[in-house]
């Protein structure tokens, strides 16, 4: 079953996907679906592909999917799947009221399954029967209802992966300054490389950034923007025909062996055999 609600003026998109027979995206052959999805598997352990790389989706988990991700489920059928563009909700603007951009979707550098507990599987339970609802209820108000019941969704999600992923507990305004740090990256990593240019924007001192992602065991500001920057690479080297040269230089790099020597520190091989091992397996 597919539900998809539209408002062509805005170019707005939310849809909700349940026990649909197929269910992939490749971003670089359809660049202009840039959605946001959450992935909630009610069937057995599957296996799924992203971006290249195999998991196992275990079950009454949920998944965030980012924009520029491509994926592959071997199940689809077993999964409800939420999507929306900007257009719809976005994320960014509403920041204060769902406190998630930066961490939900852009903070997760890893992919990263969250376990729902036997209380959250009736939320979720009840919250896919309103879906449903709602989605089928056509009247003047039908968007504002659907954004309401997404923003209670990204909020959920959120909450459930704050409290599995965050360890020690993060104090709020500690939590502010990683998201905030975060979405800059997402936002500048192909044209600003140092901490220096993310501390400036926060108003922060790169030592204070270091120090406070070391204090809640978080990778190094550094390191973050880094594996950003390879990520981007080996989506570019998987799913485009495009040489290191103009990789590198898509990526703000003026120099093919300073790229080449970044991509092999932090993926441990060579554009050139990263993209070899992958068509080869």
């Amino acid at each position: 079953m597919k539900y998809i609600f539209e408002e062509n003026s805005f170019h707005s998109h939310f849809s909700l996907l349940i026990e649909e027979n197929r269910f992939e995206h490749i971003f670089y052959d359809n660049r202009e679906a840039r959605l946001l999805t959450i992935v909630w598997n009610r069937g057995e352990s599957q296996q799924i592909l992203i971006d290249g790389n195999h998991y196992t989706f275990p079950r009454n988990t949920i998944l965030p999917l980012m924009v520029n991700q491509s994926f592959w489920f071997e199940k689809p059928q077993n999964l409800v799947i939420w999507r929306f563009n900007r257009e719809f909700y976005c994320i960014v603007d509403h920041d204060k009221e769902v406190s998630c951009v930066g961490f939900l979707f852009y903070g997760m550098r890893e992919i990263t399954f969250f376990q729902l507990s036997a209380e959250n599987l009736q939320r979720f339970e009840s919250l896919r029967t309103v879906f449903i609802d709602e989605f089928s209820t056509i009247d003047t108000i039908q968007g504002e209802m659907l954004r309401m019941l997404l923003k209670r969704l990204i909020i959920l999600v959120t909450r459930i992966a704050k409290e599995q992923s965050i360890q020690p507990p993060m104090e709020e305004q500690d939590f502010d300054i990683v998201r905030r740090y975060n979405i800059a990256v997402e936002n500048h990593y192909k044209s600003k490389h140092q901490v220096q240019d993310y501390a400036d924007m926060l108003s922060k001192s790169p030592k204070t950034l270091s120090n406070l992602f070391a204090l809640y065991n978080h990778k190094s500001p550094l390191q973050i923007i880094h594996e950003r920057i390879t990520l981007e690479a080996k989506r570019l080297l998987i799913f485009t025909e495009k040489p290191t040269k103009e990789i590198a230089f898509d990526l703000g790099f003026e120099e093919v062996a300073h790229f080449s020597r970044l991509f092999k520190k932090v993926a441990g091989d060579s554009p050139t055999d990263f993209k070899e091992k992958h068509f080869k397996n």
